[in-house]
């Protein structure tokens, strides 16, 4: 009588058994909760990260017309300041390609380009004409903002200081660079060092250009090193080849 007992509850306990070896509905549930839960962890993560980069770059940018606009004013207002008190080394040059003012049309300020003459070479040569080629020595920058006190460096020729013995001129066209830098170019003497302002309408106007946002005043340290007129040939470096047109 004990024995059949036994044998009676033997299956059950064998079909307990097996039953426990599977996932039950319940620790299925928690494996799907646990991965959805690591799916959101890790996609909130990326997404707070990408969030905070754009957010320091809209800080860090933020209402950049406004600020370049008002920033190009006050210089060009000081240059004429220092101008009309006889100071030689301060000049504003109107863009190359525009015509004469008339009835129908006036240059405005952001028509101009700012000069501080950094240093003059007292050549009497003339300067690049549009279809000549130059090699110039620069170095361009932004106008100051909160984590660039000087303005962010977004293009040089040179590494570390600037040294004339050592610097790598680049190559330029007058006709492929823009408006504001070729205008630059065409009142320079072979010799001479300027910090050239210029306004965003007569450089990357309304266009984002690498890591130059758009709207973005540029500032140009830069020295004519030679220049040649078309069909005359000069030595160009690997330096001179990989940089870019300003």
């Amino acid at each position: 009588m004990h024995n059949n007992r036994f044998i009676q509850h033997q299956p059950h306990a064998r079909q307990k058994d097996k039953s426990s070896s599977l996932p039950s509905p319940r620790r299925g549930w928690r494996w799907a909760s646990s991965l959805v839960l690591t799916f959101f962890i890790l996609h909130s993560s990326l997404f707070i990260l990408t969030s905070c980069s754009e957010t320091e770059e809209e800080s860090e940018f933020a209402n950049w017309k406004d600020k370049n606009e008002a920033y190009f004013k006050d210089v060009y207002t000081n240059a004429v300041s220092r101008q009309a008190a006889g100071d030689g080394s301060w000049m504003t040059l109107r863009n190359w390609s525009l015509g004469e003012d008339n009835a129908d049309f006036h240059a405005e300020i952001d028509d101009h380009i700012v000069v501080h003459v950094l240093s003059s070479s007292g050549s009497t040569s003339p300067s690049p004409m549009y279809t000549d080629t130059s090699r110039v020595v620069y170095e361009g920058r932004l106008i100051p903002s909160p984590s660039y006190s000087s303005g962010y460096v977004f293009q040089k020729t040179f590494e570390g200081e600037y040294n004339p013995a050592t610097a790598v001129a680049a190559k330029l066209g007058v006709q492929e660079v823009k408006d504001g830098f070729a205008t630059a170019l065409q009142h320079m003497k072979v010799g001479d060092r300027w910090q050239v302002y210029i306004p965003y309408k007569l450089g990357y106007e309304d266009k984002a250009e690498g890591s130059i946002p758009a709207y973005s005043t540029l500032i140009y340290d830069m020295t004519l090193v030679s220049y040649y007129h078309p069909g005359k040939k000069t030595s160009v470096t690997k330096a001179q080849r990989k940089t870019s047109k300003p």
